[in-house]
């Protein structure tokens, strides 16, 4: 795979006064790779939102460099790009709704791009489509579930065509049922459409779902790897202020007891499937 994103050596701080700063990363070296599935976890004030907001150029490191598909954010000859092929989706759905309609509101960034209306027409139907919501299309914004509100938040960003979704908690103010809808299309974006996938998280149960998870705390990454390799035991999660996903945590409870898991069970269908 080839490598998407690269944050080298990344050190952000927020001014606080004329004086001082705040340091939210510290020397951050991390690579993506187009279509992988990455979960970023840990504690609040950790960092995880500064980061992501360093991947389309929201944010522009103190020092150090983000590079997107080789274009530096720091450029700002190239923010254009950068932010057509990243998108980001937020954690309050209303907050990026803007239209009467769902139609409408996925159509408007792309008319605001001053897209012809027979491509914004299909990229609208496509995306809708996408997410699940194309029967709704008509419906008010305001009459839609928190997960639908959601979906169709990822809609609109997926309309834009972007190479790259990065989700800042977008899970945080659902119900579980709306956690569902949203998690299923993230994966379906990944796995069906080929789009990569950075989704911060506080539900550790999401992360099962990435093929990597990277943990952060004070501003540094600490852990990078597989969820297997996170949710081992070797990393104290509870020192963190994180609980291990239910799943593990149940299969080093029976593991304790003397029952023989194997090391690649680490969801339910296969934990169900394995004590059957």
């Amino acid at each position: 795979m080839n490598n998407m994103i690269e944050v080298e050596k990344v050190t952000f701080e927020y001014p606080l006064s004329e004086d001082h700063t705040i340091k939210a990363l510290e020397n951050i070296s991390l690579e993506i790779n187009e279509g992988e599935y990455i979960a970023l976890i840990g504690p609040n004030g950790s960092g995880k939102s500064t980061l992501a907001r360093h991947l389309n150029a929201i944010l522009l490191p103190t020092s150090g460099e983000v590079r997107v598909y080789g274009f530096p954010t720091n450029a700002e000859e190239y923010r254009w790009e950068i932010r057509r092929r990243v998108g980001m989706v937020f954690q309050n759905p209303d907050n990026q709704i803007v239209a009467t309609t769902v139609e409408e509101d996925v159509a408007f960034g792309l008319e605001n791009l001053g897209i012809e209306t027979s491509v914004i027409l299909e990229r609208v139907n496509e995306a809708l489509e996408l997410v699940g919501l194309f029967q709704l299309r008509n419906h008010a914004p305001h009459l839609l579930s928190g997960g639908q509100k959601q979906r169709l938040a990822i809609a609109g960003v997926v309309a834009m065509r972007p190479r790259c979704l990065v989700l800042d908690e977008p899970t945080a103010m659902l119900d579980p049922r709306g956690r569902r809808e949203v998690l299923e299309t993230v994966k379906k974006m990944n796995r069906q459409e080929g789009i990569t996938v950075v989704h911060i998280t506080h539900f550790m149960e999401e992360t099962l779902e990435a093929g990597r998870v990277v943990v952060m705390n004070r501003g540094n990454i600490i852990q990078n790897g597989s969820p297997e390799e996170i949710f081992n035991g070797k990393i104290d999660l509870h020192a963190l202020g994180l609980e291990m996903p239910t799943v593990p945590k149940l299969v080093r409870m029976l593991r304790a007891g003397g029952l023989n898991i194997p090391e690649n069970v680490v969801h339910v269908h296969e934990l169900v499937s394995f004590l059957c």
